[in-house]
């Protein structure tokens, strides 16, 4: 009886040992956030500088 509950005990503790297989772990690429280029308030301010220096040349040629 000793030898039956013996041999119980070691095919259940060697039945959960080896339950699974080995996998490879799944590691998921990280998300990269790219910030877009931020337009300067600069450029918008040009063009109505060039047309106000047209305009004042235009009026200092009178």
């Amino acid at each position: 009886m000793k030898k039956l509950v013996l041999a119980a005990a070691l095919t259940a503790a060697a039945s959960t040992a080896f339950a699974g297989s080995y996998a490879e772990p799944v590691i998921e690429a990280p998300v990269v956030v790219e910030e877009t280029a931020a337009s300067s308030s600069a450029a918008g301010v040009w063009v109505p500088l060039v047309l106000l220096a047209i305009v004042a040349a235009v009026v200092a040629a009178d």
